[in-house]
């Protein structure tokens, strides 16, 4: 369930004076009055956060193949690939074992 915010828009109590965060279904109409006082409220706009994450099977045929070059000792393949999937430590540790000075 979302977080929505809400702010007066008249003067209200100390709970909702600054504004005040509600849990609420999204199928949950928008509340009209402060839940404490009555006041007249609306619903704001808020900054969010959002994750997305790699499907797994993605990240699974990353790793098969980056053991793969590892295990034949093409370490800068190794570490090529490592490098453009972010994975920095990994990428380092195979650039050493290649041969590179960082």
């Amino acid at each position: 369930m979302p977080i929505y915010e809400y702010q007066p828009i008249q003067a209200g109590c100390s709970y909702c004076g600054k504004g005040f965060d509600v849990l609420q279904k999204i199928s949950e109409p928008p509340l009209q009055h402060c839940p404490r006082c009555g006041a007249r409220v609306r619903r704001v706009i808020s900054s969010f956060s959002a994750c997305v994450s790699e499907p797994a099977g993605e990240a699974a045929s990353l790793d098969s193949r980056l053991n793969g070059y590892e295990s034949e000792g093409k370490w800068s393949h190794a570490a090529e690939m490592a490098d453009k999937a972010g994975l920095k430590e990994r990428a380092m540790d195979d650039y050493k074992k290649a041969g590179y000075n960082f």
